[in-house]
């Protein structure tokens, strides 16, 4: 059975249990757990069987007995932070403002935890809460007249920018290249270097007192992208 099979069946009940009795009180929700905490404290990179093992006082081999490996750690760490914010339905207003409050909500959530960035990357089993989840977000446009189809792609749409400018945020962020000081030191840089009388239309942009790379476009990327699903569900109105 392949780590992805494995995963599943840990994820909806029906993994593996432990072969020998609990070990000091263990149990699977309790090593999620302890491994979110070693996550946020060190990062992704810091994560082993053998690091969680350390920070629940047991031996490695004790996690072994209810867990095979990383893998499906990393699948049941993901699905437990699915939901910890509100879902997206049950969030007030009208379907626009709903998926407005889960964006923001998930932008901010990326940037104060990127490891779960990682982890989205890397696993590819959904549990039940990454389900409920994903009922919840279609349920949030019931009504507006889209298909199925549709409404799976403007959940997906909205997800995959939030997701994709979530991840250049924290790249940035871990190279240096999105600080303040790093952003004032390369426009100073180019402003000694480079003749942008050869670019008049960045000219002008920066003549205005906007300078590219160094703003916060989400609110302008999410409001354009609602408006385009507003203009679809208002082409479905009668």
């Amino acid at each position: 059975m392949n780590a992805k099979t494995e995963a599943l069946r840990l994820l909806w009940g029906e993994g593996r249990r432990p072969s020998r009795g609990p070990q000091r009180g263990l149990s699977t929700d309790r090593i999620v757990a302890a491994a979110i905490e070693v996550v946020e404290a060190e990062g992704l990179a810091a994560l082993s069987m053998r690091r969680v093992a350390t920070a629940l006082g047991v031996g490695t081999a004790s996690l072994y007995t209810y867990l095979p490996g990383k893998a499906e750690l990393e699948a049941l760490m993901l699905d437990a932070v699915s939901v910890e914010d509100t879902l997206p339905n049950d969030r007030p207003g009208g379907w626009r403002a709903k998926l407005e409050a889960w964006a923001r909500a998930d932008w901010d959530g990326f940037r104060a935890h990127p490891w779960v960035l990682q982890l989205m990357a890397d696993v590819s089993a959904p549990g039940p809460n990454t389900l409920r989840w994903l009922d919840s977000a279609l349920a949030v446009l019931e009504g507006t007249g889209l298909t199925e189809a549709e409404k799976v792609a403007v959940v997906e749409s909205v997800d995959a920018y939030v997701r994709g400018l979530a991840r250049l945020y924290v790249e940035d962020q871990q190279s240096g290249a999105g600080s303040a000081e790093e952003t004032a030191e390369r426009n100073r840089v180019l402003g000694e270097l480079v003749d942008f009388t050869r670019y008049p239309h960045l000219l002008r942009a920066l003549r205005a007192g906007v300078l590219p790379w160094s703003g916060d476009q989400f609110e302008f990327g999410l409001q354009r992208l609602l408006d385009g699903v507003e203009a679809l569900v208002e082409s479905r109105t009668p």
